[in-house]
């Protein structure tokens, strides 16, 4: 981390860099955001062609504090308040209806806005400085692993923004939990770190899943997250003699897993932990250094099912539906654990 005096001098810096229409990757608890001034399109535009990132899939606007919430949406919830005041600063993005100050390139053209205000104290000293709200997906290319490190996001986007504070590895390492607050009943759209149950328990009332009708969020396609390399999940019980099969058809793959593997030097395991916010926290660090290694497969242990374990699975899931393949252990009669390659399209 940055000294205070060296990092008040980057915020100061990177504010300046935003005023003047410009990007600034910045770390955030959950993984490093691409941002921009949320009331500049032409900034916003630049993000939608630095990351590849279709016009039609809305931003996440970060805000410093709950009370910013009346400068950008509007019909705004009690719920929406209570939900503030218990997880913000925290991994929870709401989505409400959009003030009449947001761009259309900021929401998709659609008439809600997801808005948070983020747990990392680079980021909320930017925000501070800066004084509105930034715009921000994953500063990385669309469709592919989010950075959790400032290395990360300079490997992958190298000269394409204008600037990078390094704030650290992520602490909590996947994107956030995205609740839809624009209708009549709240609705999960996007596991994450706060969990399902968690949210009942402060709103005290039953949370839909999405519909057909539900707005558009980012991260909800069925491909996504997803390295190069083709990732396959195996059940538990499976994984010894997956790794065998693979490597009987000549094939370097790389595994992670819970349980502890003897393996061929030609394969390559990766001890992971065993509870969910380990996972969480490490898995995109790992898929990446994967990811450079040359493997034909990463193979990763499906983890439990359970709802302590849904947004580790929700993107596993969609990291294995990027290269759709025929499982060999489909020949063996081997089913998949949670439909791997299940539907998830939302947008």
């Amino acid at each position: 981390m940055l000294s205070t005096g060296k990092m008040f001098s980057n915020v100061q810096g990177a504010a300046e860099v935003l005023r003047g229409g410009g990007l600034v990757a910045f770390p955030t608890e959950t993984v490093y955001g691409l941002g921009a001034d949320a009331e500049n399109p032409a900034a916003v535009a630049r993000i939608f062609a630095v990351k590849g990132r279709p016009a039609d899939h809305p931003l996440i606007v970060h805000i410093a504090t709950p009370d910013q919430i009346l400068h950008w949406a509007r019909e705004i919830p009690t719920m929406a308040w209570h939900l503030a005041r218990r997880y913000w600063p925290g991994p929870l993005t709401l989505i409400l209806r959009r003030a009449s100050c947001v761009p259309d390139i900021v929401t998709g053209g659609q008439d809600t806005v997801g808005l948070r205000v983020p747990d990392h104290p680079l980021a909320l000293a930017l925000l501070k400085v800066f004084g509105g709200g930034i715009a921000a997906p994953s500063a990385n290319r669309f469709g592919r692993v989010s950075p959790t490190t400032a290395a990360h996001v300079r490997e992958e986007l190298g000269d394409a923004m204008d600037l990078i504070l390094d704030g650290g590895p992520c602490h909590v390492g996947i994107e956030s939990t995205i609740l839809d607050l624009s209708g009549h009943q709240p609705r999960l759209l996007r596991p994450g770190a706060i969990t399902l149950a968690e949210i009942e328990a402060v709103l005290k009332q039953p949370i839909a899943q999405p519909g057909n009708e539900a707005p558009r969020v980012p991260g909800m396609l069925r491909s996504h997250y997803a390295p190069k390399t083709p990732v396959c999940l195996i059940p538990p019980a499976y994984l010894k003699a997956e790794v065998r099969w693979h490597l009987g058809q000549g094939q370097r793959v790389a595994v992670l897993s819970r349980i502890a593997l003897l393996l061929p030097d030609a394969c390559l395991w990766k001890g992971m932990p065993d509870y969910p916010a380990g996972w969480a926290r490490e898995l995109y660090a790992r898929l990446r250094a994967l990811d450079v290694q040359c493997f034909d497969y990463i193979l990763i242990e499906a983890p439990p099912i359970g709802a302590d374990w849904q947004a580790v699975r929700d993107r596993l899931e969609r990291a294995a539906s990027a290269h759709p393949i025929s499982s060999p252990r489909s020949s063996r009669g081997i089913s998949a654990p949670f439909g791997e390659v299940g539907d998830h399209s939302v947008n």
